[in-house]
């Protein structure tokens, strides 16, 4: 558990700690719709549309700006190694692969509530 929020932190916290939280919220909705099968889930499936879309523009922007920010630092250095490379790419696609795991977790769950609908 340790690794998970250290990952968190090695991804940007201004970016990575809004999409956790937006996932836990998804996945609130997604309960609270299963629970809730009688009543009419619209609301709530588009709730969690938006939210899945709305998180993976942040991650991508939080890519976008950790590219942004990588790619001055190297221009102010010169020449760097290729680890020093490889990591800073690694790190700016953390927020984007999380991103797109909190979508495809709400996708999944519109799915979910979809199919539960009368």
């Amino acid at each position: 558990m340790s690794q998970f929020f250290q990952r968190l932190d090695e991804g940007g916290p201004f970016f990575m700690y809004p999409i956790l939280f937006v996932l836990i919220l998804i996945i609130i909705l997604i309960v609270k719709g299963i629970i809730n099968r009688k009543n009419d889930n619209s609301k709530t499936i588009s709730l969690i549309s938006s939210f899945g879309l709305f998180i993976v523009a942040w991650g991508f922007l939080g890519q976008t700006i950790g590219l942004i920010t990588a790619f001055d630092s190297i221009e102010a250095v010169g020449d760097i190694s290729m680890e020093v490379m490889a990591g800073g790419l690694k790190v700016s696609l953390l927020a984007t692969v999380f991103g797109i795991v909190t979508f495809l977790i709400s996708r999944i769950g519109i799915i979910v509530l979809t199919i539960l609908k009368k």
